[in-house]
């Protein structure tokens, strides 16, 4: 008779390391989640995918500071019904970016990349997921593609100069003036001590921030020459700002669905922000949460059915 493998035996006697058999069953039922990349010309793009190809589209855009990871609970609850590719931005997460010579860190340019991608993977119609820095990146995409674009879901990801809080008072004064002395004096924003305030801003109870999403990108910021890039994309925010009667004009003119879930206690993006959509969009939702910039961070089990709902009366 032949001798059972390791894993077999282990299986029989009902333990792994400690861990039940059933326990074990249960990641059965997981999403098989693929862990990709694609090179688009010298970006070679990491990004999350499941789900069936043939199911209706969802491009998940994350923000500053964080990846595709931040998604990881929405890709998990959408796997179902949808096929669905959250993807790390240039300058982001596990994407390999070119040095900061050899590309040009602005928002247009992470949208032209976004849309090479998507071109190349063939998508030809998606809804847009976006939060923080993923929205302008969103918008510039759906105004390159209007008839592309489904629907919207916005997870504090601002297109009205009213949403902009109190936290974007010193990088106006760098917008303003680009001198080397004032961005000296936002030197401290990019660094994982200002990630983690981030993260932890706004959240009445901090024991249901994860620490994982504000250690990675602290690592991440913490590489060389990478603190100088996210101070270019911070500088080059104004064009987004500058670009806002662009959005609005085409949230006026081609109503897409679109979903608000905002975390009210926001120090950068505040609820005014959100509210401006009805003026657009008259048949927007507009959910608010008591949580800060994050809020899937805190409010997932709260937030997620709610996108659901919205997803399924208004992906068909």
């Amino acid at each position: 008779m032949k001798s059972k493998t390791i894993p077999a035996m282990l299986l029989a006697s009902g333990m792994v390391s400690g861990v039940a058999v059933a326990d074990l069953s249960n990641n059965a039922t997981k999403p098989n989640v693929r862990f990709s990349y694609e090179q688009v010309e010298n970006v070679n793009i990491f990004y999350r995918e499941v789900g069936s190809k043939d199911s209706p589209t969802i491009l998940m855009l994350h923000g500053y500071a964080a990846s595709s990871f931040m998604w990881r609970d929405v890709i998990e609850a959408l796997s179902g019904d949808y096929h669905v590719i959250a993807l790390d931005l240039p300058a982001f997460g596990f994407t390999e970016s070119p040095a900061r010579e050899d590309y040009e860190y602005t928002f247009a340019n992470l949208a032209n990349t976004v849309d090479k991608f998507i071109k190349q993977k063939g998508i030809t119609s998606f809804a847009i997921a976006v939060h923080d820095y993923g929205a302008p990146v969103g918008w510039r995409l759906a105004l390159k593609n209007p008839g592309k674009v489904t629907a919207i879901i916005s997870q504090n990801g601002n297109a009205y100069e009213e949403g902009l809080a109190d936290g974007w008072g010193p990088i106006k004064k760098y917008w303003q003036d680009p001198s080397s002395e004032n961005r000296a004096a936002l030197s401290d924003f990019p660094t994982p001590e200002s990630i983690k305030w981030q993260y932890v801003e706004g959240v009445p109870d901090l024991t249901k921030v994860s620490p994982d999403g504000y250690t990675l990108e602290g690592l991440h910021v913490s590489k060389p020459g990478m603190a100088d890039i996210q101070l270019d994309l911070l500088l080059d925010y104004k064009s987004n700002v500058e670009q806002y009667p662009q959005y609005q004009a085409y949230f006026r003119k081609y109503q897409p669905p679109l979903l608000a879930v905002w975390g009210k206690n926001d120090p950068f993006f505040s609820p005014e922000g959100a509210q401006a959509w009805k003026r657009d969009i008259p048949k927007a939702e507009i959910h608010f949460f008591d949580t800060g910039h994050f809020a899937l961070e805190t409010h997932q089990s709260e937030i997620i059915p709610v996108i659901k709902d919205f997803l399924q009366r208004n992906l068909k």
